[in-house]
């Protein structure tokens, strides 16, 4: 259990990491607040949690799409920044899966 939730934190740390470089310090701090959803031990949280991630993936797999296509335009080599992003993007839907997992469902009712 507390390793998915270190887990999910490092995910949204990463995400708002992500949002701040970009100037929305709001949505980086919504970032930031999202794991303590854990504290709730209501279902609603957890599917709240769990859809964030999958939201979270699919931020990161938009900003490789757009960082890729913008480097090829200009000649830029493309494959790190693809590779970088879609191994976050791969690691966030983990997380996501990790939070379907029968001894987390247990612990919120």
């Amino acid at each position: 259990m507390k390793l998915r939730i270190i887990l999910y934190s490092i995910a949204a740390l990463l995400l708002g990491a992500h949002f701040f470089r970009a100037g929305s310090v709001a949505v980086a701090t919504l970032c930031l607040l999202t794991p303590w959803l854990f504290l709730l031990k209501r279902r609603w949280s957890l599917y709240l949690l769990q859809s964030s991630a999958y939201g979270a993936a699919a931020v990161w797999l938009s900003t490789a799409i757009g960082i890729v296509e913008l480097r090829r335009q200009f000649g830029q080599p493309w494959l790190a920044a693809a590779a970088i992003l879609g191994a976050v993007g791969l690691f966030t839907v983990v997380v996501g899966i990790l939070l379907n997992s029968a001894a987390i469902r247990q612990r919120y009712p």
